[in-house]
């Protein structure tokens, strides 16, 4: 099994991406399935052209992309991305969309493949707080995810894809009051937790359990 992980660079001022940092500590291998790990831009449509470029040179199963959430206490998949570009930001090349359709004949959404609730039990073993997530939000992470499954449902078929939002590492809030963080190393954990599981049940259903939220 292979599994393309991704991890932006920085944006939004800061000088470090959590994403990228703990994407980068993974093991080359976890349970004999082969990690790629690979820099992505913060940028809308480039993040998905780099993104692309890889699928067709790896030839990967799995598919994780990682981002930044500033402002999240632990470890949270993302259960949906939606067809919406709406920045609050612009993005590092400037690009600021908004209300902009990803594809114009995509769907109004698309559902990862990914066995989410067991990743956040993985998680949750391993010591670290986790989540089910029910929004990406509407800038490049979400951009990512939805382009990622709009791939799967157009030209990569066999592929499986899903996104991870992580909290701020401690550097990050030294300026920024009672804001959550976890370390890099510990990030990394947990991620490799949230891959135990996507290889453990990779021809598996999800696991039946709650995960919902009411808000």
């Amino acid at each position: 099994m292979k599994l393309l992980v991704t991890g932006f660079d920085p944006f939004g001022g800061e000088k470090i991406n959590p994403a990228w940092e703990a994407v980068k500590e993974l093991p080359d291998t976890i349970l004999d399935s082969e990690i790629i790990k690979l820099e992505i831009p913060t940028v809308f449509n480039k993040s998905a052209e780099v993104v692309k470029a890889a699928i067709h040179k790896y030839q990967p199963d799995v598919v994780l992309n990682i981002g930044q959430a500033g402002g999240r206490f632990g470890i949270t998949p993302e259960r949906v991305a939606i067809n919406m570009d709406d920045a609050r930001i612009p993005d590092n090349e400037g690009n600021q969309p908004i209300d902009e359709m990803i594809q114009e004949n995509g769907a109004p959404a698309y559902f990862t493949q990914l066995p989410i609730k067991a990743m956040v039990e993985g998680v949750k073993a391993a010591g670290y707080p986790a989540s089910v997530s029910n929004t990406a939000g509407t800038f490049v992470c979400n951009h990512i995810m939805y382009q990622v499954q709009y791939m799967i449902a157009t030209e990569f078929p066999n592929v499986k894809g899903g996104f991870i939002h992580v909290p701020y590492i401690h550097e990050q809030v030294v300026t920024k009051s009672s804001m959550p963080s976890m370390s890099i190393s510990d990030i990394s954990k947990a991620l490799e937790a949230t891959l135990v599981k996507i290889v453990e049940l990779k021809d598996q259903d999800d696991l039946k359990l709650v995960g919902g939220a009411e808000h």
